[in-house]
């Protein structure tokens, strides 16, 4: 990982903000999610914008051309189109010469899946340099009038530059990983634009994000535990062994349990969930780009990636960290 950028829109939506729109207050909000506010796009700003704008910030801050850029993966579950892919609007912007382009929908686990096919395309010898770029806008498909969904989501981007490191010595950054799907429980966190039933649940067609927040939960302390456990058996190491975990910032009380299940302590824990709220596949690279920001990264901490979310997906990642 050579490049990382971040791009967040300038409205805010706090917790009081939300108290004029639906029946809720901060006090119900903290307690229940650890949300306190949540980015919104602007009515013109798609996906595709804030997936520009965080390779904009990307380029400012790393001296790296992106004209030799070969593939591009956007992971997104709000793309501003069915097709063309959000993937080819990024490539256009910034006429990038015929990479591959495609969106990866995973929702909350997509980030963390790209970064597993960029790896599998540059190990492959396919490709040499890779951007990965989580961004979605859920505000655009956020039920407003749900006080148990809309309170949760927000709007952002972040991109990373994943390179081959031709150097004899090179060492793997990736140490472990593991994905996996439940789609029994696609019920329980879904978007639809049709009418149509799933596991027996009747669906709406209105186009709105739907989330049966128990099942959700149930779901990621239960599964991201013994998943973290897994990469940590697969690359040798123990929770003490962690400098920082990772995880998908979906709600800070599933956070909480998550550390309390694994052994990491919550203080080694990354997360935007209280500025930002759940951004999908944008929470992990946000919570890396706003770590190095703070400097709080150090040449081979041991880091640990978890994503998960609707489909039921997950997805993790041990890396050793190299200074960018």
């Amino acid at each position: 990982m050579t490049a990382i950028g971040s791009y967040t829109p300038e409205r805010r939506l706090t917790n009081a903000g939300l108290e004029g729109m639906v029946e809720t207050s901060d006090e119900w909000i903290v307690q229940r999610t650890g949300i306190r506010e949540r980015r919104i796009a602007a009515p013109e700003q798609f996906t595709s914008h804030l997936a520009i704008e965080a390779v904009r910030a990307l380029q400012e801050r790393y001296p790296v051309e992106l004209a030799d850029v070969d593939a591009i993966l956007v992971c997104t579950s709000t793309p501003d189109f069915s097709f063309p892919s959000t993937a080819c609007l990024v490539q256009a912007h910034f006429g990038i010469r015929a990479p591959l382009a495609m969106d990866l929908a995973a929702a909350c686990a997509g980030f963390v899946h790209g970064l597993q096919v960029a790896d599998s395309l540059i190990a492959s010898g396919a490709n040499r340099r890779v951007l990965v770029i989580g961004a979605e806008a859920l505000s655009k498909i956020a039920d407003y009038t749900d006080r148990t969904t809309c309170i949760l989501f927000g709007d952002a981007a972040a991109a990373v530059l994943l390179e081959r490191d031709d150097a004899p010595d090179a060492e793997p950054a990736f140490l472990a990983r593991s994905a996996g799907s439940d789609g029994t429980g696609g019920g329980h966190l879904y978007r639809s634009c049709t009418a149509n039933a799933l596991n027996g649940l009747a669906l709406r067609d209105d186009g709105k994000l739907v989330q049966n927040g128990r099942e959700v939960y149930r779901f990621a302390v239960q599964t991201v535990p013994i998943g973290v456990a897994e990469l940590l058996e697969q690359a040798g190491l123990s929770a003490s062994d962690v400098s920082w975990f990772v995880p998908h910032s979906a709600n800070l009380r599933i956070i909480e349990s998550v550390c309390e299940k694994t052994g990491i302590p919550l203080a080694k824990t990354l997360h935007t969930i209280e500025q930002y709220g759940n951004t999908s596949a944008a929470t992990i690279p946000l919570a890396l780009d706003y770590a190095i920001r703070d400097g709080l990264l150090r040449k081979d901490d041991v880091l640990v990636l978890f994503g998960f979310g609707g489909g039921f997906t997950y997805s993790g990642l041990v890396m050793k960290w190299k200074p960018l």
